[in-house]
């Protein structure tokens, strides 16, 4: 089909998909591609920001995160795939049949759920607000799945808010496994605070607390505080990591294990960076 003949939620939509495939675009290359106007093409882009798909800067727009913007779930499931891996391989092995987890809303996390789908450790409970690991995980003999409510959010494709922190606050797991968008300094950060409340209230309900990081948030900050590192027992990044990064990490006396990529996956690994 002519892109130019799309209406303007079709052209939106495979506008959309672009970024999220390709990270960022410039206003000129996208009008190009769909055979419209820039004036089309902004009003465009205009709406995917109100969406919170996109951020638009000078002449363009991107799916990547900032200090204040958090990607789109779709453009985190595709980004450092190999990395996540990595630390949820690790993860695993702290996961021990009839233990109650906690999984946030973070697509590193989600490397975990998709592991737990083998089924070789049960029985288990699960207890997470993310959409991806309960449809994931649904259907899981010998899992039983906790959904918290709460108010849902596309964006981040997980449930939210008063109602879901309240939920959180009622359960004491074994484990919670959590991400955050940037390490620095001795503490944890994430660009949104109605994320921060639910992470840190999951933080609250647990026995012991786990980070699954990539190393593309160390040395990075957003803008709210999560927590200390030291709320954390340990912290799980690829090796990736800087030796730099991981100074930072001993000088703050951090617990943490660098986590080794399988040797296929390091050369095909996705560069794109920060998301949870």
């Amino acid at each position: 089909m002519n892109h130019a003949q799309q209406g303007p939620a079709a052209r939106q939509s495979a506008m959309a998909e672009q970024v999220l495939a390709d990270g960022s675009a410039t206003a000129a290359e996208l009008a190009e591609r769909f055979g419209v106007s820039l004036m089309t093409i902004h009003r465009d882009l205009d709406e995917l920001e109100r969406q919170g798909i996109v951020r638009k800067f000078r002449g363009g727009v991107t799916a990547q995160p900032s200090g204040v913007f958090e990607s789109n779930v779709q453009y985190r499931l595709k980004t450092m795939r190999a990395e996540k891996a990595a630390v949820a391989e690790r993860a695993l092995r702290m996961v021990e049949p009839g233990m109650a987890i906690m999984l946030d809303d973070s697509t590193s996390t989600l490397e975990i759920a998709r592991r737990l789908r083998l089924g070789e450790v049960t029985p288990l409970t699960v207890v997470t607000n993310f959409l991806e690991a309960i449809n994931m995980l649904s259907d899981q003999r010998g899992i039983h799945l906790m959904a918290l409510g709460g108010d849902y959010d596309p964006l981040h494709s997980s449930f939210l808010g008063v109602s879901c922190v309240e939920a959180i606050g009622q359960l004491r797991v074994d484990v919670c496994f959590a991400s955050t968008s940037a390490v620095h300094g001795g503490y944890a950060y994430h660009q949104e605070q109605h994320i921060v409340s639910v992470k840190r209230a999951m933080l609250d309900a647990s026995a012991r607390n786990v980070l699954l990081i990539d190393h593309t948030k160390l040395a990075r900050v957003a803008l709210h505080r999560v927590v200390p590192l030291s709320r954390f027992d340990l912290l799980l990044v690829d090796d990736g990591a800087s030796a730099e990064a991981l100074r930072d990490l001993d000088e703050h006396k951090v617990t943490y294990e660098v986590c080794a990529k399988p040797p296929t996956a390091t050369k095909g690994s996705d560069d794109r960076a920060g998301a949870t």
